[in-house]
């Protein structure tokens, strides 16, 4: 079921791209030119990861669907569905609201912006607003912790993204299938059919002016490119309609399979990590050994995600078996990161209690213990005035696999015993500290 739900965004995306080539009256060449430059590219990569990023796409995709609709037939009805599918973008991730942004301005900056004189946009956006309620009433309840949120990505994240790899990327994302991107271009601007579309081209622009200012990760613009595949495939199709030209369309099919292809070794996760290690030029020149600091390392940051998780869930439990059994509910396991915390509490569940830790979420998430009598902590080895109220600390396990994440940050399991009373307490200070930050206190 993991795998299922990001596959199956991922094929309604592709059917909306083949929705949009017949909307341009294209043919069977352009389906099969814009499903395989879909799936022959990073788009495969992304549905096969259980997070909010294939939705989003799919939310870009269906939002542009609606605004070609609104183009062709100047029905406001397309309007109000504009402003649901936003909201039920929004849900999903706030990245929808770049686009929503890039859409507002190319239409005023273009002739429809007449646009804004009619009544369904508005009704729009009012439906969007109450679609996103539940949560823009949490946020305001809980002091906007989206805000804390983008200021420590910012800091810590995408200081480090560079505005010209940033730009690189968006052609490495379709490896052999860039062209039918590039396409689009003079296609919106020469193709008088595509005319009434135009507007497209200013949205793609302003979207991408903003991630490009923003230092915004490479992957966050990827939604604008479904609706330009349909493009570029209608357009190359129309190029290959005339007399000797059409012979060249196994070529452009070849330009597209082959490069990918040869890169799926890169883009998947199929080879052992020494393999990769082998390989490494070949996964340099994709950009992928680059991490959120920045730096270039010897896994892609994904895959070294993979390791090392189980290894701490069983170092966790082994400890937890070391605590008499009468003391256990009175034992508080406590990671560094949600990432740990969310391992720990798969992997162990039901075998153990659950596992907090003061990082995003879980630090509304955190028990509030009265009595502590040991603590399995699973991280860095704890320090500073938490030692003045800790009597021993034992190590019960070592992260051995150097290419995890979680071994360059140095973590490991200890067991925390001969604890001070005034330990809880403690704990609550520093919890309220961190939710105080959260809530923008």
């Amino acid at each position: 079921w993991i795998k299922f739900f990001p596959a199956l965004y991922g094929a309604l995306t592709m059917i909306l791209i083949w929705k949009i080539v017949e909307m341009l009256d294209g043919k069977w060449f352009a389906q099969v030119l814009a499903a395989l430059a879909f799936i022959c590219s990073a788009m495969s990569r992304l549905n096969l990861l259980y997070q909010p990023n294939s939705f989003d796409v799919l939310a870009w995709t269906m939002l542009f669907w609606c605004l070609l609709q609104y183009l062709r037939t100047d029905e406001s009805r397309w309007l109000l569905w504009m402003g649901v599918v936003t909201g039920i973008g929004i849900l999903n991730k706030y990245n929808i609201l770049f686009l929503v942004i890039g859409m507002l301005g190319g239409l005023l900056l273009s002739a429809r912006r007449r646009i804004f004189r009619d009544k369904y946009l508005y009704f729009g956006a009012l439906a969007a607003l109450l679609i996103i309620l539940p949560n823009v009433v949490w946020q305001l309840q809980h002091g906007l912790p989206v805000m804390h949120h983008m200021k420590e990505l910012s800091e810590s994240q995408l200081v480090h993204v560079s505005r010209a790899s940033f730009m690189e990327d968006q052609l490495i994302f379709f490896v052999g299938g860039a062209f039918i991107i590039v396409a689009a271009f003079p296609g919106l601007v020469f193709h008088r059919p595509f005319r009434p579309y135009r507007v497209i081209l200013l949205v793609y622009g302003i979207t991408m002016l903003l991630f490009t200012y923003l230092r915004a990760k490479s992957y966050y613009s990827l939604g604008l490119y479904p609706v330009l595949l349909a493009f570029g495939s209608v357009y190359w199709e129309r190029i290959f309609t005339h007399d000797w030209t059409r012979y060249l369309r196994p070529l452009w099919v070849a330009l597209i399979v082959i490069p990918f292809a040869l890169a799926v070794n890169v883009i998947f996760p199929v080879l052992r990590p020494a393999q990769i290690r082998e390989k490494a030029g070949k996964f340099r020149a994709f950009g992928l050994l680059r991490w959120e600091d920045g730096q270039d390392h010897t896994l892609p940051q994904d895959f070294a995600d993979m390791l090392g998780w189980k290894d701490l869930a069983d170092m966790a439990f082994k400890t937890w078996q070391q605590v008499p059994a009468a003391e256990q509910p009175y034992t508080l396991i406590v990671c560094d990161n949600y990432g740990e915390a969310g391992a720990l509490n798969d992997y162990n569940r039901g075998k153990t209690s659950p596992a907090a830790c003061m990082n995003a979420d879980h630090v509304f998430w955190f028990p509030e213990m009265d009595t502590i009598h040991y603590i399995i902590k699973v991280g860095e080895k704890p320090d500073g005035d938490y030692l003045k109220i800790i009597g021993k600390v034992t190590q019960t396990g070592a992260l051995t696999d150097t290419l995890s994440r979680e071994y360059l940050w140095g973590a490991n399991v200890w067991l925390l015993s001969d604890l001070s009373p005034e330990l809880p307490a403690a704990l609550q200070r520093e919890l309220r500290k961190k939710q105080g930050a959260y809530l923008g206190r």
